[in-house]
């Protein structure tokens, strides 16, 4: 069975937007390591799944990045264009997007036979909702949360509407100089 990993970007407080979306916290300057990382991570995928909100921005700007082979991270763009993408949205009616395909079912069930078809890894990109459901309902099998060394004090956070406690095994937790630490955490099964 295929895994679902996340990735996603968040304070020390635990938001990955503030309250009208904002994410001018994150950290940018990026170090070779922080940027190997994250290759080593999209590199053993070969579908991305994206909440609809999320993916009206992600998806134009990683094509464009595509489109600039002077722009430097011309190889993510391509890499993010190239691969399929399953947009989930209740609201859109036909992809948008090339290389894209839509998802209006049930959450559990389209995520399942997603990890249930051939193929690679699968890694969920998405804002507070779409990554809220993913966790509410133990779909993701690898977490990489990313956090950003700023506290914002509210926000929008990924670990609401929990109905029972989660316990997470952390598998690693990597500093990188520009202030973010990588915790890399599987669900726990048992």
């Amino acid at each position: 069975m295929r895994k679902l990993k996340l990735q996603v970007q968040m304070t020390v407080d635990g938001y990955i937007a503030g309250p009208n979306g904002e994410m001018d916290w994150i950290s940018f300057n990026w170090d070779d390591a922080l940027k190997e990382y994250v290759t080593e991570l999209t590199e053993s995928m070969d579908q991305i799944v994206l909440g609809r909100k999320l993916a009206q921005g992600f998806i134009p700007h990683w094509a464009s990045v595509a489109q600039n082979p002077d722009h430097e991270e011309h190889l993510a763009g391509v890499k993010f264009t190239e691969t399929p993408k399953v947009v989930f949205s209740n609201t859109l009616y036909a992809a948008e997007w090339d290389n894209t395909a839509l998802a209006q079912g049930d959450l559990v069930e389209e995520i399942t036979r997603l990890k249930n078809q051939a193929g690679a890894d699968i890694i969920a990109y998405g804002g507070a909702t779409f990554v809220s459901s993913l966790i509410k309902h133990n779909l993701i099998d690898e977490y990489h949360l990313f956090v950003n060394p700023a506290a914002i004090g509210s926000g929008l956070p990924i670990f609401q509407g929990l109905d029972v406690t989660q316990k997470l095994n952390l598998v690693k937790a990597t500093p990188f100089a520009c202030g973010i630490v990588v915790l890399h955490y599987e669900p726990s099964r048992s």
